[in-house]
């Protein structure tokens, strides 16, 4: 986590980058991002050297040369702040800008991508903040990301704001992506489903991406990500690229606006967090989705698009609005009838409103479903996560310690921690979603519904629809014990009066 020291050398900075009049906060943000992974490819350069070493064979596919490693961090951070500003400005960015190859989608992104930090004692505070940084596997960078969006003060309606890390892991868990997979996030802003997704199937197929051919899908045609923010692009790119993928699919589409002709069933999963910025005029909305949905509200045209993109058998996990859930439109009726009716609507999660704080304080579910076009759904299952592991106001503070939050966490939860982070067991309760979660009373955390429940109530999703109340049983004392009490009460006051009585005469 982002330690208070840290967070107030950020806003020393922050404030030295108005001062030295970079007033465009995106811009602040994607200069810092730049040199954040330019540190990165220090330490992945580093580890590869090492992995050379102890084989003694030659590094594989090294990102510096001979001829490049004076701009290697750990070289150019030693120089004069003078020259360290001149070396950054003048070969690294040039490099930086090429690092991807020329017809790379990295390259394409970057090759607009400008060094603009105007001094060198402005260079030499941020590059000493990151030398205290940690940018490893716990994904330091993506809180220190994550805290320079929460001072935009229209992050929230731009919808450029970070899907917490400990939610995409819970989606990427219990999507599971394997190594055959083509993963699509049409909305990807800095890549973290993408991201994540690579890191399971790095993780859990090791021994298949030692097939050539398999690496190869898995460095080139796996992962692809639409976005219309080029600065989103070029810092996703580059997230990309430093988690070892060498050649994304990262590029420029307004996905509601385009035609998905060249798209439509191209890819086996998708996995999504889109924004809710509200409502599209017809006229700048794609015409096939609005065969699909009539509709002006971008959460829904979404939903359609996914559909669209989505091969037969393909799977989706997507962050909605409650309101999807229950919205009494007939676009919302309809698109959730083709979910449940010519899909399969495997599951509604539905999580804690303060999740998105402080960027929104909007409820928010996450549905899973697997396009079929002939349905399927029998049972959907729903979950009611109350807490995540974190307080659920704008301060967000961790209720556990760090190996205990997530849904895997690396120490077994205790009921009462469990009450304070219910991810584990959500991850859990699905794996046996077709075995001993149907015989779950609905008045429980999880419960299955059957498709002709969901279909009586018009295709309403909202789990309060379904969940039942426990009604804690009150046994009621008989009326002539409440008046023999209520005597015995009267018998006392009574004595106490005439004793008071006594005193006094």
């Amino acid at each position: 986590m982002i330690t208070g020291e840290l967070k107030s050398r950020i806003d020393r900075i922050w404030d030295a980058f108005w001062s030295g009049g970079i007033s465009n906060p995106l811009e602040v943000i994607e200069q810092i991002t730049y040199l954040m992974f330019i540190r990165r490819l220090e330490d992945i350069q580093t580890a590869k050297e090492r992995r050379a070493s102890r084989s003694g064979k030659p590094i594989e596919n090294p990102i510096y040369t001979e001829a490049t490693n004076a701009l290697r961090w750990s070289e150019f951070t030693e120089l004069h702040p003078e020259s360290m500003h001149q070396v950054v400005r003048d070969a690294v960015f040039p490099w930086l800008r090429e690092l991807g190859g020329d017809d790379s989608t990295y390259s394409h992104h970057m090759k607009d991508a400008r060094f603009t930090i105007p001094t060198a004692n402005l260079l030499t505070k941020v590059v000493d903040m990151l030398d205290e940084i940690r940018l490893g596997e716990q994904d330091t960078k993506g809180d220190l990301y994550e805290y320079m969006l929460s001072k935009i003060a229209t992050a929230g309606q731009n919808g450029q704001f970070r899907t917490p890390r400990h939610i995409i892991h819970l989606i990427v868990e219990m999507m599971a992506p394997g190594p055959q997979d083509e993963i699509c996030d049409p909305a990807c802003g800095t890549a973290g489903f993408l991201v994540t997704a690579a890191q399971y199937v790095n993780r859990t197929h090791k021994d298949a991406l030692l097939d050539l051919a398999q690496r190869r899908h898995f460095n080139e045609s796996m992962f692809h990500g639409f976005d219309f923010d080029s600065t989103m692009l070029r810092i996703a790119s580059m997230n990309m690229l430093q988690h070892e993928i060498e050649r994304p699919d990262i590029r420029y589409r307004d996905s509601l606006a385009e035609s998905t002709a060249s798209e439509s069933e191209r890819y086996t999963m998708i996995l999504a967090n889109p924004p809710f910025a509200g409502s599209l005029d017809y006229e700048a909305t794609a015409k096939d989705l609005l065969k699909v949905v009539k509709t002006k509200k971008t959460e829904l045209l979404f939903l359609a698009l996914f559909l669209r993109l989505l091969k037969p058998g393909g799977r989706a996990a997507v962050i909605v609005p409650e309101g999807v859930l229950f919205g009494s439109t007939a676009a919302h009726k309809e698109l959730r009838r083709i979910l449940v009716e010519d899909h399969k609507l495997d599951a509604v999660v539905k999580l804690p409103s303060g999740v998105f704080k402080p960027y929104a304080g909007v409820s928010t579910a996450i549905l899973f479903f697997t396009k079929t076009n002939n349905g399927g759904t029998d049972d959907v299952w729903f979950y009611e996560v109350t807490a995540d592991g974190f307080s659920l106001d704008d301060k967000r503070t961790p209720l556990l310690s760090e190996n205990k939050l997530g849904p895997t966490p690396m120490s077994q939860l205790s009921e009462a921690e469990h009450v304070k982070n219910n991810l584990p067991n959500v991850l859990a309760r699905w794996a046996l979603r077709n075995g001993s979660e149907k015989q779950r009373a609905r008045t429980e955390q999880s419960f299955l519904v059957a498709k002709a429940d969901i279909a009586a109530q018009g295709y309403d999703l909202s789990l309060n629809r379904y969940k039942e109340v426990v009604h804690e049983e009150i046994e009621h004392r008989l009326p002539a014990e409440i008046l023999e009490e209520l005597e015995r009460i009267e018998s006392e006051i009574q004595q106490g009066i005439s004793e008071l009585k006594g005193l006094f005469s």
